[in-house]
């Protein structure tokens, strides 16, 4: 699904060079559960916003169900995110004003689909995260886990090629947090595959692979190792 070769992103800083990726190679298959991990500065949110067609390197390949994204103008990469990508953030970014079924159909309204397929497709996303008596409640109706919830819905309702996590648990009480993660566990066991991007160590032991990066390079492959 995801192959990444020799791909690098660096950022001038004054007279300074980041090399915020370096020299990064790797491949994610369907249905994985991957986790990306690192301290800060390691380039593991420059990593998730390359996958998720944020931004783009500035050498190497990156393929995504075999498109090769690395070449995509602006308007190609748009198209890429609102269809491939299902983004979740640590911050839940929902509208404040709008309802849980309002805010889970807004990728929909993006990708142009007619106001009754927009409902539907909402309202079962939700269903699917365990919200189906919050669809008309606003945010600030709910607890952070359900903000979560409708954020998670939000992501799947386009039904993305990936669900892209950041910091998914980081505005959550563990409790809060353990719910999210045993959700993610019930997606991918549903055949969606995940890529979480995590400082905490429990967070990446519901996944079946974990990636650490240091410096912009991959030190470790936890999956790749045990298969060597």
């Amino acid at each position: 699904m995801i192959r990444l070769q020799n791909l690098e992103r660096f950022y001038q800083m004054g007279e300074e060079t980041i090399r915020a990726l370096d020299n990064v190679s790797l491949s994610i298959e369907t249905n994985e559960y991957t986790a990306i991990m690192g301290p800060s500065g390691s380039g593991k949110s420059t990593l998730m916003n390359v996958i998720g067609c944020l931004d783009s390197p500035t050498d190497g390949q990156y393929w995504l169900n075999g498109q090769l994204v690395s070449a995509m103008n602006d308007h190609q990469l748009a198209r890429a995110r609102n269809k491939e990508i299902g983004f979740v953030f640590q911050t839940f970014n929902l509208l404040s004003r709008m309802t849980a079924l309002s805010n889970v159909e807004v990728p929909l309204i993006y990708a142009g689909l007619r106001r009754k397929d927009r409902h539907e497709r909402a309202a079962h996303a939700l269903e699917t995260v365990g919200l189906a008596d919050r669809m008309r409640h606003r945010p600030s109706e709910m607890s952070g886990g359900q903000r979560q919830r409708v954020a998670i819905a939000r992501a799947l309702v386009t039904n993305p090629s990936i669900l892209l996590a950041d910091e998914p648990t980081g505005n959550l009480d563990s409790n809060t947090g353990d719910e999210i993660m045993s959700l993610f566990d019930e997606l991918q066991a549903a055949g969606n595959t995940l890529i979480v991007v995590t400082h905490e160590e429990y967070i990446a032991k519901h996944a079946n692979r974990t990636i650490r990066l240091s410096d912009g390079k991959v030190v470790s492959d936890s999956a790749a190792e045990e298969h060597k």
